[in-house]
């Protein structure tokens, strides 16, 4: 907690700090945040497990007038999608055709489903504990969650382990532990195939071997690999943009041009398959983050400072005045 509050303000200048709180129940934490909410400018939830989380946050929004954002759910699924959207120049795919196999549907897999859904991935597989999800089997559908995502996801119903939800598949998105996935299935992916292992310390399949066994690009959450899905390059920029502009929430359109801005801070002359993310200390990226969420925020009715959008590159400069 005391780590992420330093990384708000080195690489967003946003004041920060840490309340942890001995508190379990989703309601009591709802009303706890609701309690202490006219302090502050905005609320980073952290380390909430799931599926409470998706009810605490969706909750929040809906009482609060200032942002609400849960960094393991949004800040990876942030990153993630920015990096897909570099692969996929790459491998010159689309994303409406893709299919997507996802492990592991807690806080960051199941936000990361969503916003996969939301920038146009139309063939999902998600698998848990009990193999794919499939609305047919009920003993698939842990929680609340899976009961209402397992309507938008899975549109050719197939059931069974993670093993066949890769057949075929284009990405593979891990969240979940460590060694879960075989260089047998690499092989059974379709050609070219994307992988995102983001399982921490160990990821699902070590990078050299995905790569060995036909991965083109593979993503990992370590910073001693290639291509790391790190939160740090979401957060900092996405609370200055919304706070700049006084947002009254984090809301989707938001969210989408954070990856947008994201994606476009590689420049494509240097994109390759080692380079489909800016990596954290490189100058920018914050406030190219920042611009882009005020942006949204204002043209999505999100905002309550009232400006022009060609006035927000310099409100954004000014919130980052004291790091130059």
């Amino acid at each position: 907690m005391e780590g992420k509050a330093v990384l708000f303000k080195e690489f967003g200048n946003v004041d920060a700090f840490p309340l942890c709180i001995n508190i379990h129940e989703p309601d009591e934490i709802i009303r706890f945040v609701e309690a202490i909410a006219p302090t502050f400018g905005g609320v980073n939830l952290e380390d909430i497990s799931s599926p409470k989380c998706f009810y605490i946050e969706q909750e929040l929004r809906r009482r609060l007038d200032i942002p609400v954002f849960h960094d393991d759910q949004h800040g990876a699924a942030i990153v993630a999608i920015a990096a897909l959207r570099n692969a996929l120049k790459i491998v010159n795919k689309k994303m409406e055709n893709l299919k997507v196999a996802v492990v592991g549907t807690g806080a960051a897999g199941g936000a990361t489903i969503k916003m996969f859904l939301a920038a146009g991935v139309r063939n999902i597989v998600a698998v848990d504990r009990y193999g794919i999800l499939n609305k047919d089997d009920p003993q698939t559908l842990l929680n609340e969650f899976h009961r209402e995502i397992v309507n938008e996801i899975n549109p050719e119903n197939i059931c069974g382990d993670l093993a066949s939800a890769l057949v075929g598949a284009d990405l593979f998105v891990g969240t979940s532990v460590g060694g879960l996935v075989t260089p047998q299935m690499i092989r059974s992916m379709a050609s070219n195939p994307i992988v995102f292992a983001l399982a921490n310390p160990v990821p699902e399949i070590m990078p050299d071997l995905a790569r060995e066994t036909g991965a083109s690009i593979v993503a990992t959450g370590r910073s001693d690999f290639p291509n790391q899905i790190n939160n740090v390059l979401a957060f900092p920029g996405i609370f200055r943009g919304a706070l700049d502009v006084r947002s009254r929430d984090i809301n989707e359109a938001m969210k989408l041009a954070a990856t947008a801005a994201l994606a476009y801070a590689v420049d494509e002359n240097s994109l390759s398959p080692d380079y489909i993310l800016p990596r954290a200390f490189e100058s920018g990226i914050a406030k190219r983050f920042a611009i882009e969420v005020a942006r949204a925020a204002v043209t999505s009715g999100s905002a309550s400072l009232q400006t022009s959008l060609e006035e927000l590159e310099e409100i954004i400069d000014r919130g980052f005045q004291s790091l130059s």
